[in-house]
């Protein structure tokens, strides 16, 4: 299934009813503050799987939302049991991957919400390059619920890379880094 940026795959609260592999694309899962702001918790992005909750019967505990178009397989839950039964280690395959994400949830907190908000962007956008120098960034909006700053503070941080030559925008959400300089901000 493909489903268009900006498309909810579920919403907190709502019956964990699928698993959703990311074949291609980017999804931000989402958790909303007491003051109905959003802080994102993870990005999911190919090979990925959302939804995790479904595997234990509870309700889904963040909002799913693609950032771009998102190519997706949807495998209901039953399924997903009668495959259990049928193949373990298909089983054993989605508890590596639950271990996976949890563990990617470890790294996105203690990276990406210490720290000043140099530090945190430049962690981002190094993380976002990986081996490449050229990433896709987000909205400024979304920028700033990734790394638990205001929208002022990460427009602001951009705008400073943007004029000490640290990012250099190649089109809408994508930049070439100096990756290496941004390393060095990153452990400040």
């Amino acid at each position: 299934m493909l489903f268009a940026t900006g498309s909810a795959l579920y919403s907190t609260g709502d019956p964990a009813a699928h698993i959703f592999v990311i074949r291609d694309g980017l999804v931000k899962l989402v958790q909303y503050l007491a003051d109905g702001t959003q802080r994102i918790v993870r990005l999911l992005h190919q090979g990925t799987i959302a939804g995790l909750d479904a595997l234990v019967d509870r309700p889904y505990e963040h909002t799913a939302v693609t950032l771009q178009p998102t190519f997706l397989c949807r495998i209901p839950i039953g399924a997903v049991h009668r495959l259990d039964a049928a193949c373990p280690d298909l089983h054993w395959q989605l508890i590596e991957r639950l271990k996976g994400s949890l563990h990617e949830a470890d790294e996105w907190l203690t990276e990406l919400s210490t720290g000043s908000a140099r530090a945190r962007l430049a962690r981002l956008l190094v993380s976002l390059a990986g081996t490449a120098d050229e990433c896709e960034i987000f909205s400024r909006e979304n920028l700033g619920a990734m790394l638990g700053v205001t929208t002022e503070t990460a427009s602001r941080t951009m705008a400073e890379f943007k004029r000490e030559g640290l990012v250099t925008e190649m089109g809408l959400y994508r930049c070439r880094c100096a990756v290496e300089a941004l390393r060095e901000i990153a452990t400040e």
